[in-house]
Protein backbone atom coordinates (compact mmCIF):
# COMPACT_ATOMS: atom_id res chain seq x y z
CA UNK A 1 0.00 0.00 0.00
CA UNK A 2 1.30 3.47 -0.57
CA UNK A 3 2.28 5.95 1.81
CA UNK A 4 -0.76 8.55 2.13
CA UNK A 5 -0.21 11.97 0.49
CA UNK A 6 0.79 15.00 2.25
CA UNK A 7 -3.12 16.03 1.02
CA UNK A 8 -4.39 12.85 3.32
CA UNK A 9 -2.50 13.50 5.75
CA UNK A 10 -3.73 17.01 6.28
CA UNK A 11 -7.27 16.02 5.28
CA UNK A 12 -7.09 13.29 8.10
CA UNK A 13 -5.84 15.82 10.76
CA UNK A 14 -8.42 18.38 9.83
CA UNK A 15 -11.69 15.91 10.78
CA UNK A 16 -9.83 14.66 13.79
CA UNK A 17 -9.25 17.67 15.07
CA UNK A 18 -12.90 18.67 14.07
CA UNK A 19 -14.43 15.00 15.62
CA UNK A 20 -11.80 15.98 19.01
CA UNK A 21 -14.07 19.75 19.20
CA UNK A 22 -17.41 17.93 18.90
CA UNK A 23 -16.82 15.42 21.69
CA UNK A 24 -15.52 18.20 23.94
CA UNK A 25 -18.69 20.47 23.53
CA UNK A 26 -20.14 17.14 24.30
CA UNK A 27 -18.22 16.58 27.58
CA UNK A 28 -18.99 20.32 28.61
CA UNK A 29 -22.79 19.61 28.13
CA UNK A 30 -23.00 16.56 29.85
CA UNK A 31 -20.55 18.49 32.74
CA UNK A 32 -23.57 21.51 32.75
CA UNK A 33 -26.14 19.09 33.21
CA UNK A 34 -24.73 17.22 35.87
CA UNK A 35 -23.86 20.27 37.74
CA UNK A 36 -27.32 22.06 37.37
CA UNK A 37 -28.47 18.53 38.98
CA UNK A 38 -25.93 18.39 41.80
CA UNK A 39 -26.66 22.66 42.48
CA UNK A 40 -30.72 21.61 42.03
CA UNK A 41 -29.71 18.55 44.30
CA UNK A 42 -28.04 20.59 47.55
CA UNK A 43 -30.48 23.59 46.92
CA UNK A 44 -33.34 21.01 47.87
CA UNK A 45 -31.41 19.14 50.21
CA UNK A 46 -31.90 15.78 48.72
CA UNK A 47 -31.89 12.95 50.70
CA UNK A 48 -30.01 10.71 48.18
CA UNK A 49 -27.21 12.97 48.31
CA UNK A 50 -23.93 12.08 49.64
CA UNK A 51 -22.61 14.03 52.52
CA UNK A 52 -19.77 15.04 50.50
CA UNK A 53 -21.69 16.74 47.74
CA UNK A 54 -20.13 20.28 48.05
CA UNK A 55 -17.10 18.56 47.44
CA UNK A 56 -18.24 16.79 44.91
CA UNK A 57 -19.73 19.58 43.26
CA UNK A 58 -16.38 21.74 43.10
CA UNK A 59 -14.78 18.65 41.53
CA UNK A 60 -17.01 19.07 38.89
CA UNK A 61 -17.01 22.68 38.35
CA UNK A 62 -13.03 21.92 38.05
CA UNK A 63 -13.20 19.64 35.43
CA UNK A 64 -15.96 21.91 33.19
CA UNK A 65 -13.46 24.98 33.75
CA UNK A 66 -10.74 22.09 32.47
CA UNK A 67 -12.83 21.35 29.75
CA UNK A 68 -13.29 24.98 28.86
CA UNK A 69 -9.94 25.56 28.49
CA UNK A 70 -9.32 22.96 26.00
CA UNK A 71 -11.08 25.11 23.35
CA UNK A 72 -8.89 28.21 22.71
CA UNK A 73 -5.51 25.74 21.75
CA UNK A 74 -7.48 23.39 20.30
CA UNK A 75 -9.25 26.16 17.63
CA UNK A 76 -5.25 27.31 16.92
CA UNK A 77 -4.67 24.06 16.18
CA UNK A 78 -7.80 23.55 14.03
CA UNK A 79 -6.88 26.80 12.30
CA UNK A 80 -3.54 26.21 11.80
CA UNK A 81 -4.57 22.68 9.91
CA UNK A 82 -6.98 24.28 7.52
CA UNK A 83 -3.84 26.63 6.31
CA UNK A 84 -1.82 23.94 5.94
CA UNK A 85 -4.56 21.82 4.54
CA UNK A 86 -5.54 24.89 1.94
CA UNK A 87 -1.58 25.21 1.16
CA UNK A 88 -2.07 21.18 -0.07
CA UNK A 89 -5.18 21.46 -2.07
CA UNK A 90 -3.34 24.32 -3.77
CA UNK A 91 -0.06 22.31 -4.46
CA UNK A 92 -2.33 19.08 -5.26
CA UNK A 93 -4.00 21.34 -7.70
CA UNK A 94 -1.33 22.84 -9.36
CA UNK A 95 0.98 19.83 -9.94
CA UNK A 96 -2.05 17.61 -10.59
CA UNK A 97 -0.76 15.25 -8.02
CA UNK A 98 -4.17 14.49 -5.87
CA UNK A 99 -6.82 12.71 -6.67
CA UNK A 100 -10.14 13.90 -7.19
CA UNK A 101 -11.29 11.60 -4.66
CA UNK A 102 -8.57 12.80 -2.49
CA UNK A 103 -9.21 16.73 -3.43
CA UNK A 104 -13.12 15.97 -3.04
CA UNK A 105 -12.13 14.59 0.90
CA UNK A 106 -10.12 17.72 1.17
CA UNK A 107 -12.56 20.42 0.23
CA UNK A 108 -15.05 18.42 2.52
CA UNK A 109 -12.51 18.53 5.35
CA UNK A 110 -11.88 22.29 4.62
CA UNK A 111 -15.35 23.36 4.78
CA UNK A 112 -16.12 21.86 8.10
CA UNK A 113 -12.75 23.20 9.46
CA UNK A 114 -13.97 26.44 8.36
CA UNK A 115 -17.34 26.52 9.58
CA UNK A 116 -15.54 25.19 13.39
CA UNK A 117 -13.83 28.11 13.21
CA UNK A 118 -16.86 30.61 11.65
CA UNK A 119 -18.72 29.31 15.24
CA UNK A 120 -16.01 30.25 16.92
CA UNK A 121 -16.10 34.25 16.10
CA UNK A 122 -19.51 34.07 16.65
CA UNK A 123 -18.86 32.91 19.74
CA UNK A 124 -16.43 35.18 20.65
CA UNK A 125 -18.79 38.11 19.39
CA UNK A 126 -22.18 37.05 21.40
CA UNK A 127 -19.55 36.72 24.80
CA UNK A 128 -18.67 40.28 24.55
Amino acid sequence: MAPPTPLAIATQAVNRLVKEESYYHKEQASQEKRIAKLEEDIENKNSDLDSNAEYILKQEKTALDETKAVFAPLKRRIADAVDKLEEQIAISESDGTGSEEELKKAREALESGQKVGEEEKEGDKEEI
